[in-house]
C-alpha cells in the first residue's frame, strides 16, 4: 500500500501547497515543545518529516485558525462554498499513527483480518469507533475533529477485499469536552458529513446524481460534492482517492429545507421500517432527534392508519386518516423519482435507507431519501421494481403496495412519473450532466491508485459513463411504455 518513488514525490509536493500556509501559524509551537518532542515517541505529536509540519496532539494548543465564518456555530452553512458543483475540492486528514492503528483493530474487531474477511457485520453490529484527527482544507485546519470509518455492507466488503478507500464520518465537535478550544466547532457552518468512498460506482457519479435529481424535483435532499482525500497517519500524504462529501439529513437538511428543525427525525432500520404488520419496534425507528423523549406516536400511528381496514372498505375515509399523519404527495413524488431513476437499495427492496421527519409545519411525517450509491441502474437483490411494481407483495411493503393499490393515490403518481422524466430526470438534461460531471472528475478517478480504488484499469470509468448514459435512455422508454 506504499506510494512508490514517483508517486510519493508528486504527492509530497502537492502536501508542501497545502500545507505551507499554517506551517507559519504552527511553527511557534515546534520551537516551545522542541525538547519535549527530541525525546518522546508518544501520542503527543503527528509529523510528517518532509514538510516540517507538526500537531501537537494535547489538550495545551490555540486553535489559530478559528474565524466565525470557517469553524465558529454562529455562521450559517456556507452552501457554495462546501457543495460546489463544478469543481473538485481536496480535504487532508491528519491522524496519530497509534489512532489510526486503534481504528484498523476495531475494524479487524468488527469485520476480521482486512483482506480477509468475509464481508459480514460482527454480532453486536457497532459502528467504527471515532478518533480525533486534524482536517485541512483551502491552507485552514480544524482541530481534534471526530474521524471514524462509515457504512454497511460497502464498509464490511470493502474492508474484505483488502481496499482501504473507505467512507469515513466526519463530527467537528465530537470531541469538545475535551478539546473545550473546539466547543461548537463547524465547518463553514456544517457539524458533519458523510465522506462516502462511491462503493460499486465505477462512474464515480451516481451519489452526486441521483442527490441532484431528487432535490431539483422539489424533494428534501442532501447536498453533494467531488472530494480528493488525503491521509497521513504516520508516513506522509497518500492519496485515498476521489470520493463525495454528502450533507447530513440530522444536520443541516432539516434545518435549511423546513422552517425548523424540532420535529422527530427518524432512520428507521430493521423490520419495523418496513411499515408491515406488527413490526413496531421503537429501537427499529431510530431517532435521530428528540432522543429523550421518549414519543413514538407519529410512527406507530401511521403504522395503525396504513393497516386500518377503512383501506377496502372506505377508501375516502383511509386516505383522510392517513393523510393527517403521512405526507402523501411527497412519498408519491419521492415514490416516481425513485422508481424512475432506479435505486433498489431503500424501502421496497431494504429495510433501511430513508427518513422520516414530522415536518413541525404540517405535523405529518415526510420522507427523506438518503444513500443513493446504488441508484441509476437496475441493481441487485432483485433488482429495482418495474413503474407497476408488479412483483411487489403489497403487505410487506404497505407504504408502496397500499398506495398504489388505490386509484386516487396511483393516478398522482401517474402524474409525477410524467413529470420526473420531463423534468428532474430528462433524458437530454442528464446525459449534458453526466457529460460535464465525466470530464471534471476523470482525471481524479482514473489516477487512484492501487489499493485505494474500486477501478479495475481506467477504462472501466468511461464504460461506467456510457452506461449510465444508456441508462437514461433506457428509462426514458420505459416511462412511456408505462404511461401508455
Amino acid at each position: 500500500m506504499l506510494l512508490n518513488q514517483k508517486e510519493e514525490k508528486t504527492k509530497k509536493n502537492q502536501l508542501k501547497l497545502t500545507f505551507m500556509n499554517y506551517l507559519k501559524k504552527i511553527l511557534f509551537f515546534l520551537l516551545v515543545s522542541l525538547s519535549l518532542f527530541s525525546c518522546s515517541k508518544d501520542d503527543s505529536t503527528e509529523t510528517v518529516e518532509e514538510e516540517e509540519v507538526v500537531v501537537i496532539d494535547d489538550t495545551d494548543f490555540t486553535a489559530t485558525d478559528w474565524t466565525t465564518d470557517t469553524h465558529s456555530k454562529d455562521a450559517e452553512p456556507d452552501f457554495d462554498e462546501v457543495f460546489e458543483d463544478n469543481t473538485v475540492k481536496r480535504l487532508d486528514f491528519v491522524i496519530t499513527e497509534e489512532r489510526w492503528q486503534n481504528m484498523l483493530d476495531d475494524m479487524t474487531s468488527l469485520y476480521g483480518t482486512f483482506g480477509n474477511g468475509n464481508g459480514s457485520f460482527s454480532d453486536d453490529d457497532d459502528d467504527p469507533i471515532f478518533v480525533p484527527g486534524e482536517v485541512f482544507y483551502e491552507g485552514k485546519q480544524w482541530y481534534r475533529v471526530g474521524l471514524r470509518f462509515k457504512g454497511n455492507s460497502s464498509l464490511a466488503r470493502t474492508w474484505a477485499e483488502g481496499n482501504l478507500k473507505l467512507s469515513f464520518k466526519m463530527d467537528f465537535d465530537e470531541y469538545e469536552d475535551e478539546y473545550p478550544q473546539i466547543d461548537n466547532q463547524r465547518f463553514y457552518g456544517f457539524k458533519k458529513f458523510s465522506l462516502k468512498n462511491n462503493f460499486d460506482d465505477k462512474s464515480f457519479l451516481r451519489e452526486k446524481v441521483a442527490t441532484d435529481v431528487f432535490r431539483n424535483a422539489g424533494l428534501a435532499s442532501s447536498h453533494a460534492a467531488f472530494y480528493t482525500l488525503y491521509v497521513d497517519y504516520g508516513n506522509g500524504p497518500i492519496y485515498f482517492g476521489l470520493y463525495t462529501l454528502v450533507e447530513e439529513v440530522d444536520d443541516t437538511v432539516i434545518e435549511t429545507q423546513f422552517s425548523s428543525d424540532d420535529g422527530n427525525l427518524y432512520k428507521p432500520d430493521g423490520d419495523a421500517a418496513s411499515f408491515a404488520i406488527s413490526t413496531f419496534d421503537e429501537d427499529e425507528y431510530v431517532k435521530k432527534t428528540n432522543e429523550d423523549e421518549a414519543d413514538f406516536t407519529d410512527v406507530s400511528n401511521l403504522l395503525s392508519i396504513i393497516h386500518d381496514a377503512t383501506r377496502t372498505t372506505d377508501a375516502a375515509t383511509w386516505r383522510a386518516n392517513l393523510e393527517t399523519v403521512f405526507d402523501t404527495d411527497v412519498f408519491l413524488k419521492y415514490l416516481a423519482v425513485n422508481t424512475v431513476i432506479q435505486n433498489w437499495d431503500t424501502y421496497g427492496r431494504m429495510t433501511h435507507n430513508y427518513f422520516l421527519y414530522n415536518n413541525p409545519d404540517t405535523s405529518k411525517l415526510t420522507w427523506i431519501p438518503w444513500d443513493n450509491n446504488e441508484a441509476l441502474q437496475t441493481g441487485k437483490q432483485g433488482g429495482s421494481y418495474n413503474l407497476d411494481f408488479s412483483g411487489l407483495n403489497a403487505s410487506e411493503w404497505p407504504l408502496i403496495g397500499y398506495l398504489y393499490q388505490d386509484e386516487v393515490y396511483k393516478e398522482k403518481y401517474d402524474t409525477y412519473v410524467q413529470e420526473v422524466i420531463d423534468g428532474a430526470f430528462n433524458e437530454t438534461t442528464i446525459q449534458s450532466l453526466y457529460t460535464s460531471y465525466a470530464s471534471l472528475i476523470e482525471s481524479y478517478a482514473t489516477s487512484e491508485l492501487s489499493g485505494y480504488t474500486f477501478l479495475d484499469n481506467t477504462l472501466d470509468f468511461q464504460s461506467a459513463i456510457s452506461e449510465l448514459n444508456a441508462h437514461v435512455t433506457s428509462r426514458k422508454n420505459a416511462v412511456e411504455s408505462y404511461l401508455d
